[in-house]
């Protein structure tokens, strides 16, 4: 597996361990629908919580966080409201990151609720 790759692995189970721990219920990892891919499904409360992760080993080019694209924030949409759809669910969606950065030993993990709006 390209080391990218094992990095971005890396990430998803670090968040999905951090969400677990801070009361979250993890309902699906890497959720397809169409060309959209959605890393953490999760639930606290009646929040259901979409769950994009950004994981980096340097932070030289840009947060992880900078990462979301305007194109990947419009297919979680879509995505997102298929699965609600699927589900029959009546609860608040929510749209977070979660931005790691691994450089060496150090981990640094960032929960950003509300990252982005959508229209």
């Amino acid at each position: 597996m390209a080391e990218h790759n094992e990095l971005g692995k890396f990430g998803e189970e670090q968040a999905f361990e951090y969400l677990q721990a801070n009361g979250y219920e993890v309902l699906e990892t890497n959720w397809t629908f169409q060309k959209a891919e959605v890393d953490i499904i999760a639930q606290k409360e009646n929040t259901l919580a979409i769950i994009e992760v950004k994981t980096r080993s340097s932070i030289d080019f840009g947060l992880p966080q900078d990462f979301v694209k305007p194109k990947k924030i419009q297919l979680l949409v879509k995505a997102v409201n298929e699965y609600v759809i699927q589900n029959d669910l009546d609860v608040e969606v929510r749209f977070d990151i979660i931005a790691i950065h691994k450089e060496g030993n150090n981990l640094s993990i960032e929960h950003l609720e509300d990252a982005f709006y959508y229209f």
